[in-house]
């Protein structure tokens, strides 16, 4: 398809009609007679509390046919960007609060390297792929949600009035929420990238009870260096078999190093040449010296990016890089657009990105509630 915009007839097939509310203005000097920041407080404490107590036995709304709800235009309530855990979590709780959702999901998955996610109730050991399916089947049940395999180019525009360049075409939306996730960069250590979502992972709480009490070994930068003795004090709770290794020559504070040798975990002084595996399985970590530690598992945290799409916004990063969102809200520092998950935040996993994302989007709902537009 090419790059014609693309008309109301082919977008948003059926959808419910819009939520009445209230006359306002979406000015910075308020919302009717609540000001901004007061209803911003009232929304975290009020928008998303008054609703979770009643989700469990509210029953379902019927679906309502485009016929009956007149509404042909282009413009969607919600754009959301990226199709994982955060982003469907997104979708579908706005889809529930009758808002018009398109959700655009394209590009390789971060965790496309995991066999399986955890730590997810009700889904633990799925799949990755298969979490995506049921999610997707999940949202088919909201008419006035729609998912594209698309990727989005660019946004431009404000608050209320977005206009988002998709690679099929153009749509506008009224807010727009990034769920996009990082970039992880491998370590340019032979055997890292083959190994990397098999025997190397980030996270102990997604993969450590598959391979506990065997041989672990953290894989450390200089620039991890601050976090290296409660990581690898937790990384006890899986294997009291634990060596600490480094990507490069630096030097370990004694006293970090001392606090370490009286946990047990040894700390390696020669900087690590490559990993030897085989397959998918890590066997020995392989040191500049040529000596061969046997190590069946790695924990590392390579550096990061954001991806083409969030570097292009012009969105206020903090000093590692993740974008800055307002707390409770969500809202990054341009208007109207919205992050949540890992691309926030260091604390990375499948439900923190689904919690942030679904809270995001009733800020989100409650902000279109109020507002015009």
């Amino acid at each position: 398809m090419g790059s014609r915009k693309v008309g109301p007839e082919n977008l948003v097939p059926r959808v419910f009609p819009p939520v009445a509310t209230s006359p306002s203005r979406e000015a910075e000097g308020g919302t009717g007679d609540v000001s901004r920041r007061e209803f911003l407080q009232a929304g975290a404490l009020f928008g998303a509390a008054a609703v979770i107590p009643g989700c469990a036995s509210a029953p379902r709304a019927p679906a309502r046919s485009s016929a009956a709800s007149g509404r042909t235009d282009m413009l969607y309530d919600v754009l959301i960007v990226g199709g994982g855990p955060g982003g469907l979590a997104a979708a579908l709780a706005l889809g529930r609060a009758r808002k018009r959702v398109l959700l655009c999901d394209s590009g390789p998955r971060r965790n496309a390297a995991a066999s399986h996610l955890h730590n997810f109730v009700t889904r633990d050991g799925t799949p990755p792929e298969e979490f995506r399916r049921i999610g997707r089947e999940q949202l088919a049940t909201y008419p006035n949600v729609e998912v594209r395999n698309v990727r989005v180019e660019s946004v431009s525009g404000t608050r209320g009035a977005f206009l988002i360049r998709l690679d099929s075409g153009e749509v506008q939306a009224r807010r727009v929420l990034l769920c996009t996730g990082m970039i992880d960069e491998a370590l340019p250590i032979e055997g890292f990238s083959d190994l990397w979502g098999h025997a190397i992972f980030q996270c102990p709480y997604c993969h450590g009870w598959e391979v506990q009490d065997r041989p672990w070994g953290v894989l450390l930068d200089a620039a991890n260096v601050a976090m290296l003795v409660p990581f690898a004090l937790m990384l006890r709770g899986w294997t009291r078999d634990l060596v600490v290794f480094k990507t490069e020559a630096f030097d370990v504070a004694a006293e970090s190093s001392a606090q370490l040798q009286r946990a047990g975990v040894r700390v390696e002084t020669a900087p690590v040449r490559r990993l030897i595996g085989r397959g998918r399985s890590l066997e020995a970590v392989e040191l500049s010296t040529g000596d061969r530690v046997p190590c069946d598992v790695l924990f590392a945290h390579p550096p990061q990016r954001q991806v083409d799409l969030v570097r292009s916004l012009g969105l206020t990063l903090d000093d590692h890089g993740f974008v800055q969102v307002e707390a409770m809200k969500g809202e990054t520092s341009v208007p109207g657009v919205f992050a949540a998950g890992d691309l926030t935040t260091r604390g990375q996993a499948a439900i923190f990105a689904s919690s942030a994302s679904v809270l995001a989007a009733t800020m989100i709902n409650f902000e279109l509630n109020w507002s015009s537009p």
